[in-house]
């Protein structure tokens, strides 16, 4: 083995030297011997003696005796990653995880977290054990364009989460749709004593994006062993942008005087400031005869205003008589969420049954200050209350029983835990038209509608409704003391052209030793199209990219792929995704301290959902011809959703866990390790109509290849070290992100980033058991991404799409009360 030396005492090595100090301490111990065996005691013991629910149909297991690989994270652990939203810090502690960022338009404020490189479509996400109501705004940019309306988990109040259940293995079978990557169960504090509260300040290390919290919580008892448990959190982030200057070939002003005190901001896109509230509850109620009522809700709004690109004085989007200096417009997104659930479970004939009803809504709704609709002159509105208004709402019935047989099924088989349930799913998506003045074009020499938005049309409205019905049997069988087997079904109807699905799933685990176990999984899944990828139509008129990678000002008309338009450029109505994994993996636990796992896995996907290239008019008049015949002015810029690939994903989780005491009150330090490398190929591609090989356009470009194959990283490493000592903890954390790509139309146009390590640091002490007081920092070296993008003269972002918050480094400093 070669050994190559680096001069890690250079600075520029700063952040390395974190992650190999981590690295080389938490290897050297993990694989150490332990010290005293004695001294290991029960209330040391790792996290894979917390018993968990998801994965295993109606019944609890503990992590390390799961046939399906699971991760579990506790409050103190989210907590402590100084991270306000709930996506994010599960992006910090979990090595498959990515945090996407966008940083600008309507897409800024909600964010892709991708499971194993796929995208948020296909993870499930749960609140204990019931599914979460999907957000109201298609996915469109940054490393995801799907178009799916991803679960928004950043409006469930992070107060009260007491952990969370990562299944990171496709559970589609029973599930249902959007489980193809794994599910993430939310349980929430459930508590009927005691409580918590706290405050957090911090700032990013250039001065911006301060941030303020206020989170409580308290549980309280009710009745004869009931609880409610009530949360709530407050938070305030203020604008952040890293761009840089407008060069010398922009220029803003005729007069000289006014050009040369400009300061060159051309760009004001970055993080959006952000108001945001969220409270919850969660309650049960023990009632006669075993029978127990239960309920929780989510309440949450979040405001947020999106800066944009400068429009210049002396440009086609300004009227000089309004903004003599130009303006900045600014995009005002609101979110309004809520999810209510109720519930009643018991003992029946000796089956276990929980029935449940649930019903929860997102809406988003825009507006725009310091705007302009620059074709009607000086009679356009400078703001504009209402542009459009995103909708989806989401109702679930849910029935499931289970029972365990001893002796078997009809004393003709192995001890079975039968399991099955029924379950209803009403959903509906819909858009709300805007301001006619914001889309109307007047008659002066200027660009038309309201700048920088998104605005919903009349002709766009769109309300989609469909129903779900499906039921699942989950058998499981511990065939020996050592073998469990597990098999699920799920039959799914959907009432609209998605159809019919059968999903079947087989896991099994194997004990070979005391310590050493083996597990694996097969199985199929279905993924329905999202009413947002059926029906969203919208005419955006922003800026886009070229084929040369310039970006120019655009029209761009998102269509339905069934639409007579979509049609007319190849499209066609869209057909479900089917998936198909394989998983095998191994756990050991050589002591009660130590856990090492790996698990290999294989996703394919076929006819999966993506946004097209970008269809434009390449100055043969085709298209423009073609726009003409389905009403479309010229000019216009057209994409729409399609079945554009079949796709594989190999991949390997590996998670290490150790703790190790010290002696004389030195405390004790939990070390911990995980790894993550995925590899996604594309292995085949829908033809490209005829419409447009003509034009020499491309339907699916290899920009849209890039999205899935090269945009996230196909490593991470995430690091750390937990070191207490009676009332101090310190938390050590260091994560390396691999290298990504930004692939373009033209390959000469593909830009590549480096990998990189971050360096999270908290610091906390307790006084009288009670308060306690912390200081810490992300990112604590300011590593940015590589400055690779594609050249703006605008200025903007140089750092491409990258998998990490690109601000740099931050502080916080925290003050809390536990009573």
């Amino acid at each position: 083995m070669t050994v190559t030396q680096l001069n890690v005492s250079s600075p520029r090595f700063a952040p390395a030297r974190a992650g190999l100090a981590v690295s080389g301490l938490a290897l050297a111990t993990l694989f150490s011997p332990l010290g005293n065996a004695e001294e290991k005691t029960a209330d040391t013991r790792l996290d894979t003696v917390t018993v968990i629910s998801t994965g295993v149909r109606g019944q609890q297991r503990t992590v390390a005796d799961s046939p399906a690989p699971i991760d579990v994270i506790n409050s103190d652990q989210l907590l402590k990653t100084g991270r306000a939203e709930l996506s994010e810090a599960i992006s910090k502690l979990l090595p498959s995880f990515n945090f996407g960022t966008n940083i600008a338009g309507y897409n800024s404020v909600t964010r892709p977290l991708t499971n194993r490189s796929l995208g948020p479509a296909y993870t499930l996400v749960l609140v204990n054990g019931k599914r979460r109501h999907n957000g109201s705004v298609a996915q469109r940019g940054s490393v995801d364009n799907s178009g799916a309306n991803a679960v928004d988990i950043d409006l469930i109040p992070l107060s009260a989460v007491d952990h969370i259940e990562v299944l990171k293995d496709s559970a589609a079978a029973q599930y249902g749709s959007d489980a193809v990557a794994g599910v993430i169960n939310i349980i929430l504090k459930s508590s009927d004593s005691g409580g918590h509260v706290e405050s957090s300040y911090g700032k990013l290390f250039s001065g911006q994006g301060e941030s303020i919290k206020l989170a409580g919580d308290q549980g309280f008892a009710i009745g004869d062993g009931g609880f409610v448990h009530l949360s709530a959190d407050a938070r305030k982030r203020a604008y952040a942008s890293w761009n840089g200057k407008a060069d010398s070939s922009v220029r803003a002003y005729a007069d000289q005087a006014k050009e040369a005190a400009w300061d060159r901001v051309a760009i004001k896109n970055g993080d959006p400031d952000l108001k945001a509230f969220n409270v919850a509850y969660n309650a049960e109620l023990p009632l006669a005869d075993a029978v127990r009522l239960y309920s929780y809700a989510t309440y949450g709004e979040r405001d947020a205003e999106v800066q944009n690109y400068y429009r210049l004085p002396n440009g086609t989007a300004s009227v000089p008589e309004l903004y003599p200096d130009g303006y900045y417009p600014i995009n005002n997104i609101k979110d309004r969420d809520y999810q209510f659930l109720f519930g009643g479970k018991g003992e029946l004939a000796d089956w276990n049954w929980d029935l449940s009803t649930t019903y929860g809504r997102n809406n988003t709704h825009h507006s725009s200050d310091f705007n302009i609709n620059p074709s009607l002159g000086t009679s356009t509105p400078t703001k504009f209350d209402n542009l459009a208004t995103f909708r989806f709402e989401q109702w679930v019935n849910n029935l499931d029983i289970t029972r365990h047989y001893d002796g078997g099924l009809f004393n003709l088989t192995p001890p079975v835990q039968v399991s099955a349930g029924l379950e209803h799913r009403w959903e509906r998506f819909s858009t709300f038209a805007g301001d006619e003045l914001a889309y109307t074009t007047g008659s002066y020499p200027a660009a038309s509608g309201a700048q920088a938005a998104v605005v919903i049309r009349p002709e766009d409205e769109v309300s989609l409704i469909r129903n779900n019905y499906a039921g699942y049997l989950d058998l499981g069988w511990d065939l020996t003391e050592r073998w469990f087997v597990d098999v699920a079904g799920r039959l799914e109807h959907y009432d609209d052209d998605s159809g019919n699905t059968f999903g079947l799933k087989l896991n099994s685990r194997y004990e070979l030793t005391d310590s050493v176990a083996v597990r694996g999984t097969v199985g199929t899944g279905f993924r329905a199209p999202s009413l947002t990828q059926i029906g969203y139509t919208v005419a955006d008129n922003r800026v886009n990219t070229d084929v040369n990678g310039n970006v120019v000002p655009a029209i761009t008309r998102l269509t339905p792929s069934g639409s007579a338009l979509a049609k007319a450029l190849g499209g066609d109505d869209l057909e479900p995704e089917k998936s198909r994994n394989l998983g095998l993996g191994i756990t050991w636990q050589p002591a009660p301290r130590t856990s090492i796992t790996a698990d290999a896995y294989l996703i394919d996907i076929d006819d999966r959902i993506t946004l097209t290239s970008n269809i434009y008019d390449r100055g043969d008049g085709t298209i423009n011809a073609l726009l003409a015949s389905q009403g479309v002015a010229a000019g216009t810029w057209v994409n729409y959703y399609t079945n554009a690939f079949d796709t594989r994903t190999r991949g390997l989780d590996i998670v290490a866990d150790h703790t190790t005491p010290f002696a004389d009150g030195w405390g004790q330090v939990r070390w911990s390790a995980g790894f993550n490398w995925n590899k996604t190929t594309i292995e085949g591609v829908r033809d490209n109509p005829a419409a447009l090989t003509a034009s020499g356009i491309t339907l699916i470009g290899r920009d849209r290849e890039g999205d899935l194959t090269e945009a996230t990283p196909k490593t991470k490493w995430v690091l750390g070290a937990n070191w207490t000592v009676d009332n101090l903890a310190i938390n050590l954390q260091t994560t390396r992100y691999g290298k990504v790509k930004t692939l373009a139309v033209n390959e000469s146009g593909d830009r590549s980033f480096n990998a990189k390590w971050l360096t999270d640091l908290d610091i906390s002490y307790t006084f009288a058991e009670a308060l306690t007081l912390s200081v810490g920092g992300n990112n604590i070296f300011d590593v940015r991404p590589s400055k690779n993008a594609v050249y703006s003269s605008l200025g903007l972002s140089p750092y491409g799409n990258p998998p990490f918050y690109p601000g740099g480094g931050s502080w916080y400093a925290k003050i809390a009360y536990d009573f």
